[in-house]
């Protein structure tokens, strides 16, 4: 079976101050239709730039992001961006939402960018503000929202267009312990029942046991993490946590 994402070799650098400062280096994986992936790894570690990479938000310095068939890093900027729009689902950290649209026009948003307009597509994304308890906010603008609840309409969002794929960097990062976790299960409800590949770089050990894979990012390098031993799965997830403040690391 193809694999939904195929990374191939991807390395991606940074230059500051006239030094080149690498941060991924020769990354391979295979992910599957439908499966829910966690990369795990420290503040700084390279799990975002690893989600734009495999966006099309950033290009790699060396290597091959090959999605569904479609080998994205041989795609000019524009037709990139297109496929990220038809095809990838992004959830973001600090929500994204655009302030001067309603609830609803946000969610409704992926699609008339696609060129979809319409009873249709507003029934679409009113089915899954309701999805996400937020139907009788749609006329609301994000500015009235609590953080749990702009998140929700994220999602919702990131759904609105039908992708293939959904990517999630540190969606609870800035949201208290109980609301994050119930984001957290909303999210991965949606995309699983919908059959969705979820990709999720996350610092919460909880949903470790639920993903069917977990990677670390360390030293620019991809490490699978054996699933034959869920006590130390959630013992590597607890270390990849940054320190609280006021505690000594290490």
């Amino acid at each position: 079976m193809q694999p939904i994402v195929q990374l191939s070799g991807l390395s991606k650098s940074f230059q500051e101050g006239g030094r080149t400062r690498p941060v991924l280096a020769e990354v391979s994986a295979e992910l599957q239709a439908g499966e829910f992936v966690i990369l795990l790894g420290r503040s700084g570690s390279g799990k975002s730039t690893l989600l734009n990479l495999i966006s099309g938000i950033e290009v790699p310095t060396a290597g091959r992001v090959t999605i569904d068939g479609t080998d994205i890093t041989r795609l000019a900027d524009k037709p990139r961006t297109l496929f990220r729009r038809d095809h990838i689902g992004f959830v973001f950290q600090f929500f994204n939402l655009i302030p001067t649209l309603t609830v609803l026009e946000n969610v409704t948003l992926p699609q008339e960018l696609a060129g979809r307009r319409g009873a249709a597509v507003a029934a679409r994304a009113l089915h899954l503000l309701d999805a996400v308890g937020l139907a009788d906010r749609c006329d609301a603008f994000p500015d009235k929202l609590s953080g749990g609840e702009q998140q929700r309409v994220a999602i919702a969002r990131a759904l609105a267009h039908d992708p293939m794929l959904v990517l999630a960097d540190e969606p609870t990062g800035n949201l208290d312990e109980e609301t994050g976790e119930r984001v957290l299960n909303l999210l991965l409800s949606l995309t699983r029942n919908a059959g969705k590949t979820l990709i999720m770089a996350t610092h919460s050990p909880e949903v470790v046991p639920l993903a069917d894979r977990v990677f670390r990012v360390h030293d620019g390098h991809l490490v699978e993490t054996a699933r034959q031993n869920p006590g130390r799965v959630w013992e590597e997830a607890v270390a990849a946590l940054p320190p609280l403040p006021g505690r000594v690391a290490g």
